[in-house]
């Protein structure tokens, strides 16, 4: 578990899979990460606690310290087709605006270059979406290719231990 001033990240489980059909229903939010089934929520979530077990990281529930209340999604994934492992956040609309991404993603990176031992970390962003591009860049992230990324064009931004500012 990861805590910051106000967020609580925790591995994502299978008692998170109603939440992740509700929070990727909201056409703004899934413009660029898409919605799911229960069906495929459920099997997304089982590649995560996958992932956890056999690389140590995964995706996290952010939820606010004050309530408990999860308002979205952040932390590590491997792709094993680009041989790289990448930051991600989501959040629910609601929450949007008051920080809650940078916030995650800081502890995120202090997590992966930290305990991890990461040297270096993408953040694939599909064409248009600026917000994640502005969050990447204040982080510190810079272009590092063109790529696809689920069938869709978008840009792999890199980050490496040495040039990131929240490295412990």
């Amino acid at each position: 578990m990861i805590e910051t001033e106000r967020l609580r990240l925790r591995p994502l489980t299978d008692a998170d899979t109603d939440w992740w059909v509700r929070l990727h229903a909201d056409d703004e939010v899934n413009r660029f990460v898409g919605s799911y089934t229960r069906e495929q929520a459920a099997a997304r979530l089982g590649a995560i606690q996958q992932q956890w077990a056999q690389r140590g990281h995964g995706l996290c529930a952010v939820e606010l310290r004050s309530t408990g209340e999860t308002i979205g999604r952040s932390g590590l994934n491997w792709w094993e087709e680009f041989g790289e492992t990448e930051i991600g956040w989501t959040f629910a609309r609601a929450h949007w605006g008051r920080g809650y991404a940078m916030e995650a993603a800081r502890a995120v990176l202090r997590w992966g270059f930290g305990p991890l031992g990461l040297k270096q970390i993408t953040a694939m962003i599909h064409h248009g979406n600026d917000a994640s591009v502005a969050v990447a860049r204040r982080l510190g992230f810079t272009p590092l290719r063109e790529d696809t990324v689920l069938d869709r064009p978008c840009v792999v931004y890199a980050l490496t231990r040495d040039d990131c500012p929240t490295t412990p």
